[in-house]
């Protein structure tokens, strides 16, 4: 199957269930050098007069040295089918695995940033802000708490959606 592309106005997917229950790659990099983790945490919405993707990496992620080299990244959307294929990505480190030949993904490399080519959806975004959150803007120190115990709290990455493929 062939990806289409189409309009941010004709995409019908949930966010809440894309990311929080399917998951998502965060795709960066170019056909010399690239990688992917899998995120349950992200948003998607409008913001400075553009539809954006917010996502969240924590410092010691292999990939973070890739979305922050490159101005662009995506986020790759997969069937169940893949589940196994997304906890590898999630659990294991691109410093160590090859990860595509572990699990068998195809990188695609198109030419603003590489995807997956059993993905069911792709949005690839341009960074447009990043910042680190900090400690002390945690309004519900529990979350701090809860969440980030050893304080290597998320860099936060807000892309401008420039391209939306989903499979015919």
């Amino acid at each position: 199957m062939a990806f289409h592309e189409i309009s941010p106005e004709a995409f019908t997917g949930n966010p809440f269930t894309l990311i929080k229950k399917d998951w998502m790659l965060v795709t960066a990099g170019n056909k010399a050098s690239h990688n992917a983790m899998t995120a349950s945490w992200g948003g998607l919405g409008e913001l400075w007069g553009s539809y954006v993707s917010t996502v969240y990496i924590r410092p010691q992620r292999y990939t973070l040295e890739f979305v922050e080299r490159e101005q662009y990244y995506s986020l790759c959307f997969f069937d169940e089918n893949y589940r196994e294929a997304l906890n590898f990505f999630g659990t294991k480190s691109g410093r160590d695995f090859d990860k595509d030949k572990e699990t068998g993904l195809t990188p695609v490399f198109d030419n603003l940033a590489p995807y997956y080519a059993q993905a069911k959806l792709v949005l690839i975004c341009r960074k447009l802000y990043r910042q680190d959150m900090e400690a002390s803007c945690f309004l519900d120190q529990s979350q701090l708490e809860k969440w980030y115990p050893d304080r290597d709290l998320h860099r936060v990455f807000v892309g401008e959606i420039v391209k939306i493929l989903e499979k015919e």
